[in-house]
């Protein structure tokens, strides 16, 4: 089995051809996919295409960078939401001081109100951090939240050592196949399989051979291959338990035999 644990494909850059987009997703032999909200808006779209389709699962927030458009309705709205079937975690949520399209000091108040609604909701979390850290450590920390995933992990094996030891999950995206992704290798390398999801985060990020282009789902099998390499492993090893952590991860059953 194999799981693209963070996906948008629910964004405008599939809308022109989503469908050819999630055909070829099973024809690499991709089993499922999370298609991640980052917004009231986009979130509402995830959830629909989790309806339409059965190997998509959906999850909803606010990602920080939309910080400054929730508005009064919008944590009901995300509560609702939250009430569908196949809505399986709360994220992306977290802090990017990196970009700061929000202030900072706006990431930080809506990111700490999302962690308190996702421990309301007993919903694992899926967390944005991006030159955030220390901050992201610290209010994960304090929430009191034992069951998430840090998305996209961008830390050193320091900071991967923090994060297990709390319960979370580090999810690898394409960028470990690029050469110069060294830290990131060292976490995949040191980090054990039982802690590790994949994802693409597409349309963004794609994985060589393929960088520089839309990244899709399909695409997985690149990150899954070199994680594999790096691990010493066989690639059936690797997907087999980053799927079941993220199966777990996301309380997902699955029949038989998948």
């Amino acid at each position: 089995m194999l799981i693209d644990s963070h996906a948008h494909l629910e964004m405008k850059e599939f809308d022109n051809d989503r469908s050819g987009v999630i055909e070829r997703t099973k024809l690499a032999g991709v089993d499922y996919v999370i298609t991640v909200g980052t917004n009231l808006n986009l979130s509402r779209k995830a959830v629909a295409l989790a309806g339409q389709y059965e190997n998509i699962y959906a999850s909803i927030g606010v990602h920080p960078h939309d910080a400054g458009k929730i508005g009064h309705k919008t944590y009901d709205d995300l509560k609702e939401l939250a009430g569908h079937k196949k809505v399986v975690a709360y994220g992306e949520i977290g802090l990017d001081f990196f970009r700061n399209i929000s202030p900072q000091a706006q990431q930080i108040e809506k990111f700490g109100e999302q962690l308190h609604l996702a421990r309301e909701l007993d919903l694992p979390v899926i967390i944005h951090d991006r030159e955030a850290h220390d901050q992201s450590l610290q209010m994960v920390r304090a929430s009191g939240i034992h069951r998430g995933v840090f998305h996209c992990f961008s830390g050193d094996y320091e900071m991967a050592k923090k994060c297990l030891d709390w319960g979370f999950y580090l999810s690898v995206p394409g960028v470990v196949t690029f050469s110069k992704s060294k830290t990131l290798q060292d976490v995949v390398r040191q980090v054990p399989l039982s802690s590790l999801l994949l994802e693409t985060d597409c349309p963004y990020l794609a994985p060589e051979p393929y960088r520089g282009k839309r990244n899709e789902p399909a695409y997985i099998v690149e990150t899954a291959k070199k994680v594999a390499e790096i691990k010493g492993l066989s690639r059936e090893e690797v997907t087999a338990v980053t799927a079941q952590n993220t199966l777990d991860l996301f309380r997902i059953k699955v029949s038989p035999g998948k």
